[in-house]
């Protein structure tokens, strides 16, 4: 076999069977092999950039790999925003890209770059292969690599000739994974025995460690008040009564309030960035801190943990749950105080009840989440529609939000849906956009009509950049720079020239009949929503500021801070 089908057979071997790409001078040997191949799927975007998105797209939908492909030079760089967006996520991603032929690298040949010297500060780990005869090997290892610890993408770079060679080594014989193990629980239980007022602080490791099951169960036996993160929101499920939901820049009054008064912080599965504690200095001062993570270069990162665990999550969960279920928690009074703060704090929209008046973005997505059905999955881009769907929309499930954290990629939203839609063909995909960040990669259109995938498309347009324009109205004196996308095309007709119907609705009696109408369509459909330009996303903490500092919307500010004080 030669290095191209060596590739082919490691798919195979790992059960690889979608891969996301774009051929080209470079990797075209990859592209040959394909042509004999039956069982993978190549689908091809329309831009190297989607390739990525789309990969990340289908590794957060369906907890497997995902894999991209791209030619040397602008094949290869234009994957780096989505490689980039992915490892910020913790996204396990495989990245093949072609090189020039290995007698030409160094020569600044046609479409040479050195991809890997680029990208050093965006992978787990990143190969330039010399000898054919180490590719099987390679191969196996960033497969292993990608999903091993704290995941994250692994590129492979290969030259032409390489791809073209005939190989006699064998892929290594896989190894069987060590069994999981579970560190010491006692002194964990001990501090949360002894709190008055713990607070679990949810992220995306959740998902990321397969334990979402075992996270669900222990929320539920322990009855911890329960806060998350962007990449954390649907870990307690629907029903959580302990749930309050995103704490952070735009999370909710209850979230941040709660925070701010614990007395233990359990952070299972989360960084501490920035957008969710605010400045480090006003973060939960009263708390001490358990942190479990499967990094441990996230541990005391940003602020020293009093006590932290690493092992296999859901083992680790799996003991404390019996362990607590045999001796609950004594903290009902402090339950009884985060259900009133999220009684009087939480994010509460309500519809508009003027059929006539103009839509409003957290009336358009709480009618999403009542009419949608559980097992969907929303993808959604970045900026203000972000985070209304993050603060009023009610997921079952983290692996049914899709969404750029890390990064704050504009553009991700349609690839990795189209990416979450091959990971199930059956299953319900939505992606909520943006007009600004539908025009990113507006040219996936194309892969939704060539492969007919029954993606529904909602852009909630208000002819700017929403978030660039809210945060200079709030913080830059209003002066506005760079905004305004008044010269939006007509989407609908934009989605017609790609045969896929379109509806534009801009009433609020049009809402219910919009989101309807979409989902019963047998195919891709797009629904345009007209949305006020002045429109702001509430609340909101200024970059930089502590979390108590929360700006609410003008007309509530009052009542709202007399109820959560």
């Amino acid at each position: 076999m030669n290095g191209s089908q060596h590739i082919l057979a490691a798919f195979h071997r790992h059960n690889i069977s979608t891969v996301f790409g774009y051929p080209g001078g470079c990797i075209m040997p990859l592209y040959d092999a394909l042509v004999d191949d039956v069982g993978v799927e190549h689908v091809l975007c329309r831009h190297e950039q989607a390739c990525a998105l789309a990969a990340d797209g289908y590794a957060r939908a369906s907890g497997q790999l995902g894999v991209c492909i791209a030619t040397s030079g602008p094949g290869a760089t234009n994957l780096i925003t989505g490689v980039a967006n992915a490892y910020m996520d913790s996204i396990p991603l495989l990245v093949i890209t072609g090189q020039v032929p290995s007698g030409l690298i160094g020569t600044d040949a046609f479409q040479e770059t050195d991809i890997l010297g680029m990208t050093l500060g965006i992978v787990k780990h990143s190969y330039l292969v010399d000898d054919p005869e180490d590719l099987p090997g390679i191969l196996e290892e960033a497969i292993d690599l990608a999903q091993a610890g704290r995941p994250g993408p692994v590129w492979i770079d290969i030259p032409k000739d390489i791809l073209l060679s005939e190989i006699k080594a064998s892929a290594p014989a896989c190894t069987e994974a060590p069994p999981a193990d579970c560190p010491e629980i006692g002194p964990a239980l001990a501090m949360l025995r002894s709190a008055r007022r713990p607070l679990l602080y949810s992220g995306g490791g959740v998902s990321l460690a397969g334990a979402e099951d075992r996270f669900r169960t222990f929320a539920e036996v322990s009855g911890l008040p329960g806060v998350v993160t962007l990449k954390g929101i649907g870990n307690a499920g629907r029903n959580n009564p302990n749930d309050l939901g995103m704490l952070g820049m735009h999370g909710s009054r209850a979230a941040n309030k709660a925070v701010d008064e614990c007395d233990l912080l359990f952070v299972i599965g989360a960084r501490l960035d920035d957008r969710a504690t605010g400045k480090l200095d006003g973060f939960a001062p009263n708390a001490r801190m358990i942190h479990i993570d499967a990094d441990a270069a996230e541990i005391n990162k940003l602020r020293p943990a009093d006590l932290s665990l690493r092992g296999d999550l859901n083992a680790i969960l799996a003991a404390l749950t019996d362990a607590i279920a045999a001796e609950p928690l004594a903290i009902d009074a402090w339950q009884k105080q985060c259900r009133t703060w999220h009684t009087t704090g939480g994010f509460r929209a309500a519809d508009n009840e003027e059929p006539l008046a103009p839509i409003t973005g957290p009336a358009f997505i709480r009618q999403l989440s009542g009419i949608t059905g559980d097992d969907t999955v929303i993808a959604c881009d970045v900026g203000q529609h972000q985070m209304w769907v993050a603060q009023y929309y009610q997921f079952a499930h983290p692996r049914h939000h899709l969404t750029s954290g890390g990064l704050g990629t504009m553009g991700f939203g349609l690839p990795a849906a189209i990416g979450a839609q091959f990971s199930d063909r059956t299953r319900t995909v939505i992606n909520v956009t943006g007009d600004g960040s539908f025009m990113m990669n507006a040219q996936e259109l194309a892969t939704i009509r060539r492969y007919n995938l029954p993606l529904k498309l909602i852009i909630l347009d208000n002819q700017c950049l929403g978030m660039v324009r809210q945060q200079q109205e709030l913080f830059y004196n209003n002066r506005e720079s760079q905004i305004d996308l008044d010269d939006n095309p007509d989407f609908v007709a934009m989605a017609r020239a790609f045969d896929i119907p379109a509806l534009h609705i801009e009433r609020t009696d049009q809402i219910r009949r919009g989101i309807e109408t979409i989902l019963a369509y047998n195919g891709p459909m797009l629904l345009h929503v007209a949305i006020s330009r002045e429109e702001n996303v509430w609340p909101i903490v200024k970059a930089g500021a502590s979390n108590k500092e929360m700006i609410d919307e003008p007309r509530k500010t009052n009542s709202r801070k007399e109820q959560v004080a």
